[in-house]
């Protein structure tokens, strides 16, 4: 068995329905073609280098998997069939690797999302949390400092004179 990585590049306009099925088209294939899907990462929505049927953006995926040449040649069949793939490319990772070795990796590329996808929930909640305005149940914010009225001046308030006065100027 091999290791493989398929980077393919979808249309960015699809519906979420549409790109989910089409998502589960591909994992489908793997697993009917007995492989082992290791990691389904979505990359998002990017800028493409060039225009790709008359595109500017797509959405990347990046696929890691184990199995065979049948696999990979199945695979990118359909992915040249569907009207919604712009691009892909696979790459051989690995040439030789055992069944148990990628069930290995499956397991731990399980729990690496996972711990991704609880990190990236933390920073959200983080975010939301600075985001939001202060509320009433938060303790209130300190009083400004105050500068003296306008007709006081600061000589007298230095000085200890009565502040509550105020300085009178006289013409010459």
């Amino acid at each position: 068995m091999r290791k493989y990585e398929t980077v393919f590049i979808s249309d960015p306009d699809l519906q979420d329905q549409q790109r989910s099925e089409l998502f589960e088209r591909v994992r489908n294939i793997i697993a009917r073609e007995n492989g082992i899907l290791l990691d389904f990462d979505e990359w998002g929505n990017k800028k493409l280098a060039y225009e790709i049927k008359k595109k500017l953006r797509g959405h990347y995926v990046c696929m890691t998997y184990g199995g065979t040449g049948e696999l990979v040649t199945e695979l990118e069949r359909n992915l040249r069939l569907s009207d919604n793939i712009m691009k892909f490319m696979t790459v051989l990772l690995t040439a030789d690797i055992t069944v148990e070795e990628l069930e290995q990796e499956a397991k731990e590329a399980a729990k690496n999302q996972q711990a991704r996808k609880e990190a990236a929930e933390q920073a959200k909640e983080e975010e939301e949390e600075e985001t939001q305005p202060e509320g009433d149940d938060e303790a209130p914010a300190e009083p400004k400092a105050q500068a003296p009225p306008a007709d006081e001046t600061p000589a007298a308030v230095e000085e200890g004179d009565e502040a509550s006065e105020p300085v009178e100027k006289t013409e010459e």
